[in-house]
This record gives structure tokens, C-alpha cells and sequence, in this order.
């Protein structure tokens, strides 16, 4: 499998290879079309003006005029009428040319070899150095004509600029796959890092560092691969400790159920002794049950809005009878309850807003020390409905009210294991109502009380 850096690589040269060779074309086609008629007369111009010259000065020897005309940078072939021909500056790489182009110039007519010149695929017509790529123009002196055939020595007129430019060429080429070689493994770098990264990820490494300091799409890339990270290595680290809780909660009523049966197996007890024995076991099996429920409870809850059947129902009644379902409890306590709950009809999961209302209030039982005071409390504000849940109990700390909600968290945790309590109920209650599009707020003070508000959309 090719990597991504050979690809890059290999993607950038064929571009520079593929621009290069259609540059080229598109300049020779250029040329074809726009700049070799253009080539043609003025070249023609240039041999009709040698003409001219030496026609109205015929003293003037016809070699040593026409050496010094190639000297400015001129290929020149004369060849009179039985085919005897002369070359000044630099013989022609090709030489043939028709007899009947020859004697077409000797009788007057003007040769553009030039412009007639064929065009080739690779081929720029300029530098060709034929002798069919010129202009002829006829020549008289005393004694003959002649065809005076004329094209400028490329060699000579652009010899240092032409390599000049090939040098710039090949340099530029170079330099470019070079520059892409290293501009390549800079772009590729940071990705090589994100897979070892995944790789790691993979094996269950968290601790993951990319020091990427981009500020492009890769750098953006790796920065959200980074927190992912980081809330992956949350999630693991509340998995396990969720885990942990789990068989510690489970391990507490099975060490007292396996040992208490074992006691009632082995040991001749009284009977009073053995019932009391069996309550534990019935209250520690309870409390698994109940353990069982909230843990179903909440993973049914996880699967998100997608179980809320909502209809409309009035949430005073709702909360009476909730409270009328708890009465035997806070009616042992010796509990005054202070309710002003008016009729508000909500649009919601009646079945998961009791148990939040259950939740709420068996807290503040437990919670409430025998002879205090439970305020229950209804109010319309706007669209919102608040529910708030008052209690004369023995508080919570501020350093706990931010964890209060966390699945297993206990403030009071030797109060809450002697009341059975599993952690999960804040939990559950908190998702219900984030569910609900609503939100749950806390006050509280140790040895004053608690307030919990609910606050949720009626609609």
C-alpha cells in the first residue's frame, strides 16, 4: 500500500511534468499561429533591404557584404542559376531544397519558408536551423542572379539567453520537486502522528500528546482529536469507576445475605435471634432489588428521548399522590408537610415525573430529622412550571452540591448506607428532567435544610 507521503509526492511531480509539457505545446502552437507570420515578414523585410542595398550599390563586393551581414547574426545561402552556392555564417543543419524553389526565386518570387515551414508536435519552428525555414529574395550583379536565402543564426542572436533560460528552466523544475519533497513531508508529518495516535487510542492509551501548533485544517484536526481523547479517557475512567460502584453496592447485601445464611445454617439460634437474622436478609435483598431498578432505570434513560411518551396531565395531583404513596413514612417521622400545590397541567412522561417527584421527596424523608418540616410547593411562571422541594433536614455541603448529581455520589455517605441508599436516585431524577428540556437547582446549608427547584417546560 503507498503511502500518503509517496502519493503527495509522486501527485506533484506528474503535476510540474504535465504543466511543463502543456506550457510547451501551447507556446508552440502560439507560435504556429500568431508569431511565425509574423516571423516571416520581418525577416522578409530585412532580406528585401539587403537587396535593395547592394542592387543600387553594385560596387561593393558581394562576399565581403554578405560576410559582414552574417556577422550581425544571419544565415546565408546564394546559389546561382547552374547550382554553384555559397554559405556565410554558419553552414544549415538541413540543406536540401527544391530546384524549382531556387529557380522560382532566381525569376523574382519571393520565398516565405518561413511561414511555410511544417509545424511539428515538439518542435518550436523558430530554432529549427533549415535551410527550408528562410526567406528567399532574388540577388542580381554584372554578371549573374542569384537566390539569396536569409533566416537569423539563433545561435548567434539568442545562444547565451536561450541557455539562459533552459538553465532557468531546469532549475525551477528542480527546485520545485525539491521544495515539494519537503513541503510534502510537512503536510504528511502531523498525519503520520494522528495514526500512531489512533493506534494508541486502540490499545486503550489515553495519555496522548500531539504537539501541533497548526493553525490549519490538519491543526484543527489534531486539536479535536485531542479532546476526543481527553472525553474518551473521561468516559473510560466513569465506566470503571461505575463498574466499581456497581459490584461495591452488589458486594455489601451479598457479603451480609451469604453471611447471615451461613449463620442460619450452622448455628442453633434462638428464634428471636434467627428472625432478626432474616429481616436483614430480606432488607439487604430489597435493597438489591431496588439497586437493580435504578441501574435498568438509568440505562433505559440513556437511550434518550426516544422513550418519553408525553402526554398532559396535572402535576398538583400528580405530587399528592405521591405524597400520598410516602405518607406512611414521613407520618413515622412525625413530619409536618406544608403543601400549596394549585392545578398546572404539564406536557410530559407522567410515569418518569412521578418518580422524579418519589426521588425528591424520600430524600427530604430521610434526610429530615423526626418532628422537622417538608415544604412542597407549585408555581406557573410564564411557560415554565417550578416545583420546589423544601426541607428542615441536615443539609449538604457546598463542596458536595456540585456532585450531588454524579451516579453513586454520596454527601453523607455513613448516613446514607445505614438508609440504604444506592447514589443513583439525584441521578436518575437529574436525567429525567434534562430530558424534559428542564433544570434542576439546589440550595442548601448544613443543619438548615435543602431546597430543590425544578424547573420545566410545560409544553
Amino acid at each position: 500500500m503507498r503511502s500518503l507521503y509517496i502519493r503527495i509526492l509522486f501527485t506533484s511531480i506528474l503535476v510540474i511534468l504535465v504543466s511543463s509539457i502543456t506550457a510547451f505545446i501551447a507556446s508552440n502552437i502560439y507560435y504556429q499561429h500568431k508569431l511565425k507570420p509574423y516571423n516571416d515578414q520581418k525577416i522578409s523585410k530585412m532580406a528585401e533591404q539587403i537587396q535593395a542595398f547592394y542592387e543600387t550599390n553594385r560596387e561593393v563586393n558581394l562576399s565581403d557584404y554578405l560576410e559582414h551581414i552574417s556577422d550581425l547574426g544571419y544565415q546565408i545561402y546564394i546559389v546561382n542559376e547552374q547550382g554553384s552556392g555559397y554559405f556565410y555564417g554558419g553552414s544549415f543543419r538541413g540543406t536540401e531544397l527544391d530546384q524549382q524553389v531556387i529557380k522560382s526565386v532566381i525569376g523574382g518570387q519571393v520565398y516565405h519558408g518561413i511561414a511555410d515551414f511544417p509545424p511539428g508536435l515538439f518542435i518550436t519552428g523558430f530554432f529549427d536551423n533549415d535551410l527550408k525555414n528562410s526567406i528567399g529574395v532574388p540577388l542580381k550583379t554584372a554578371e549573374d542572379s542569384f537566390a539569396l536565402f536569409i533566416r537569423p543564426n539563433v545561435e548567434v542572436q539568442f545562444g547565451e539567453l536561450r541557455n539562459f533560460f533552459a538553465i532557468i528552466l531546469v532549475l525551477t523544475i528542480a527546485m520545485s520537486i525539491l521544495l515539494f519533497v519537503f513541503n510534502t513531508r510537512w503536510v504528511v508529518h502531523p498525519i503520520i502522528k494522528l495514526t500512531e495516535a489512533t493506534k494508541m487510542l486502540a490499545q486503550g492509551k489515553y495519555n496522548i500528546k500531539l504537539d501541533l501548533k497548526r493553525k490549519d485544517e490538519i491543526g484543527e484536526l489534531a486539536n479535536r482529536f485531542t479532546h476526543m481523547t481527553r472525553s474518551l479517557e473521561q468516559l473510560e475512567e466513569m465506566r470503571q469507576e461505575f463498574v466499581s460502584n456497581v459490584s461495591h453496592e452488589m458486594q455489601s447485601p451479598l457479603a451480609s445475605i451469604q453471611g447471615f445464611s451461613h449463620t442460619l445454617l450452622h448455628a442453633d439460634l434462638p428464634e428471636e435471634q434467627r428472625r432478626h437474622y432474616l429481616s436483614i436478609i430480606e432488607d439487604e435483598s430489597k435493597r438489591m432489588s431496588q439497586l437493580s431498578k435504578q441501574l435498568l432505570m438509568l440505562a433505559s434513560l440513556d437511550k434518550e428521548e426516544a422513550i418519553l411518551e408525553k402526554s398532559s396531565f396535572d402535576v398538583g395531583d400528580q405530587i399528592r399522590q405521591v405524597l400520598f404513596m410516602t405518607e406512611w413514612s414521613w407520618r413515622e417521622k412525625e413530619l409536618a408537610i406544608d403543601m400549596d400545590l394549585p392545578s398546572i397541567m404539564v406536557y410530559a412522561d407522567s410515569r418518569l415525573m412521578q418518580q422524579v417527584w418519589i426521588n425528591l421527596l424520600t430524600n427530604s424523608i430521610k434526610y429530615t430529622e423526626e418532628g422537622g418540616t417538608i415544604f412542597v410547593r407549585l408555581k406557573q411562571q410564564d411557560d415554565l412550571c417550578v416545583v420546589e422541594v423544601e426541607d428542615t433536614g441536615i443539609g449538604i455541603a457546598a463542596e458536595d452540591i456540585s456532585n450531588i448529581f454524579q451516579r453513586f455520589y454520596r454527601a453523607d455517605k455513613t448516613r446514607s448506607r445505614e438508609e440504604g441508599s444506592s447514589g443513583l436516585g439525584l441521578a436518575i431524577t437529574n436525567r429525567i428532567i434534562t430530558m424534559h428540556g428542564g433544570r434542576i437547582e439546589v440550595e442548601s446549608e448544613l443543619g438548615k435544610g435543602s431546597v430543590f427547584r425544578v424547573i420545566l417546560p410545560m409544553k
